[in-house]
């Protein structure tokens, strides 16, 4: 009946809280819409990992589901909603169309999310199926658990800079 004494790091122990409490925001613009409501009904149960309640103001969401083809007018629009979202942040591009634009190649349409903000995962298909976008989910908790999402990078280096120069 010995004491068990387990010691981390805080920065450890707020990544495991993080990668278990999702907040999404749904930037839905197109067909990948109806898979993303999928997603959420209890056949896939989403609330296994704790992504399942959206929340529709980016100021109380971390994680930004782009679902759908982005415009070029869209794009200033995305970005905006992006840089209001409370940090660390993380971004999936669920569908071909967020992903690389998809089979629209002209000049409306933007060759993937990633033109306007850093994307953290990327779910292929058109459209993904929801346990896809689970496989995402899961590898996005990986990343965060392991401090490799975007935001979480850019602070690091951040925070080396400061320290160096």
């Amino acid at each position: 009946m010995g004491l068990e004494l387990t010691t981390t790091r805080i920065e450890d122990a707020a990544n495991w809280a993080r990668k278990f409490s999702f907040f999404s925001y749904p930037f839905v613009t197109a067909c990948c819409g109806m898979e993303y409501m999928s997603v959420t009904s209890p056949k896939y149960d989403i609330a296994r990992f704790g992504a399942e309640f959206p929340r529709f103001s980016p100021r109380q969401s971390d994680l930004m589901m782009v679902v759908g083809t982005i415009t070029e007018r869209q794009g200033p629009v995305l970005k905006r909603i992006y840089d209001q979202m409370a940090e660390p942040k993380w971004a999936l591009a669920f569908g071909v169309c967020a992903s690389t634009g998809g089979f629209y190649q002209n000049y409306s349409t933007m060759p993937g999310a990633d033109q306007v903000i850093p994307i953290d995962v990327y779910v292929p298909g058109c459209p993904p199926r929801p346990e896809q976008v689970l496989d995402a989910i899961i590898l996005l908790q990986n990343r965060v658990q392991e401090a490799r999402g975007h935001s979480q990078v850019r602070d690091k280096r951040a925070k080396l800079a400061a320290e160096s120069g």
